[in-house]
C-alpha cells in the first residue's frame, strides 16, 4: 500500500502549482528516510528535469534531517566518541558512507600500532612508534598543495586519499591513541590544530604538530606562533580540549571553506550544524 500511494505522490510532484507541489512533498517527507530509494529509483526513470530537481530537493532534505538527528544525539552522549562525531559531519557530503569501512580501518592502524608497543617505552618512543605506523607505513600527510579543500575535512576521503587538513588527521591520530590509552590530546590553537602529549591532562609533557609528521614542539614554539598571529596567549591555547571542540572545529573549518568557495547552501547548512553544538 505504501508503495503504490508513495508512487502516485511522486507522480505527482511535477505538479505546476507551488501550494500542490509543497503539500505533496510534506507527504512524502512524513514518510521519513525510507522513501529515500522509491525517490532515488524515481529520479533513475524520469527524464523530467523539473521533477528530478524536486526529487533532489526532498532527498536532501531528508538526508539533512537525518544528520542533524545524528549530530543532536552525538551531543547528548555522555562520551562523545570523536571518530563517530566526525563520520556524522562526513555524511553531510557522503550520505551513504559506510562508517564501518572508516573503523575497520583505524582498529587495523591501532592493531599494527599496539603490535609494536612495549610497557617500558618512555612517552617519546610511543610517539615515535605511532608516528612510524599513521605516517611511514601508511604515508598519511598534510594537503600542503590543496589545504583548504573540503575533501580535507571528510574523515573517510582523508583516509582514501591520504591527505588531510590538521583537524582530521589528528582525529585519525587521536582515535588511535584512544584505543590503545596513550594519553594524547587535541589543542584548540587559532589558525591551527596540534596535539598533546599529558599524563596528567592540564600538564603537558609536549605538543605533536599531526600536518608535519607528528613532529615534536614545546610550549615556547606556541608562544612564537601566536606572537606571530599577534594573538594575545590564553590558557586554552595550551591545553586538551574536549571531543565536542574538535567536532566544533572541523565544522567550522568546513564552513570557512564553502564560504571561500563561494557555496553559500552549503556555508548556511554548516552553520546549522554548528548551532546545534554551541
Amino acid at each position: 500500500m505504501m508503495k503504490r500511494e508513495l508512487n502516485a505522490l511522486i507522480s505527482l510532484l511535477d505538479d505546476p502549482d507551488d501550494n500542490i507541489y509543497n503539500e505533496i512533498k510534506s507527504k512524502i517527507i512524513s514518510y521519513g528516510d525510507d522513501v529515500i530509494p522509491h525517490l532515488e529509483n524515481a529520479w533513475e526513470t524520469t527524464f523530467d528535469q523539473l521533477l528530478q530537481q524536486r526529487i533532489e530537493n526532498i532527498i536532501h532534505f531528508l538526508q539533512f534531517s537525518s544528520i542533524k538527528n545524528g549530530l543532536e544525539l552525538w551531543n547528548k552522549s555522555p562520551n562523545q566518541n570523536l571518530l563517530e562525531g566526525a563520520l556524522v559531519v562526513a555524511k553531510y557530503q557522503y550520505p551513504d558512507l559506510n562508517a564501518k569501512t572508516v573503523t575497520d580501518y583505524i582498529d587495523k592502524l591501532t592493531q599494527e600500532v599496539w603490535l609494536e608497543l612495549t610497557d617500558n617505552l618512555t612517552a617519546l618512543e610511543k610517539i615515535k612508534v605511532v608516528n612510524k605506523i599513521i605516517f611511514e607505513l601508511h604515508d598519511f600527510n598534510g594537503n600542503t598543495k590543496n589545504i583548504n579543500s573540503p575533501q580535507n575535512s571528510y574523515i573517510n576521503n582523508v583516509i582514501e586519499t591520504k591527505r588531510g587538513n590538521p583537524i582530521t588527521l589528528g582525529i585519525i591520530y587521536l582515535s588511535v591513541c584512544q584505543r590503545l590509552n596513550i594519553p594524547v590530546y587535541g589543542v584548540n590553537v587559532p589558525a591551527h590544530f596540534i596535539l598533546a602529549y599529558a599524563e596528567q591532562k592540564n600538564d603537558v609533557l609536549f605538543y605533536l604538530n599531526i600536518f608535519n609528521k607528528g613532529s615534536i614542539f614545546f610550549k615556547k614554539d606556541i608562544d612564537k606562533f601566536l606572537e606571530q598571529l599577534k594573538t594575545e596567549p590564553k590558557k586554552e591555547f595550551y591545553i586538551p580540549c574536549n571531543n565536542k571542540t574538535i567536532i566544533k572545529r572541523l565544522i567550522q573549518h568546513l564552513v570557512y571553506t564553502y564560504d571561500n568557495l563561494g557555496y553559500l547552501d552549503k556555508k548556511e547548512e554548516l552553520l546549522e550544524l554548528l548551532a546545534i553544538l554551541e
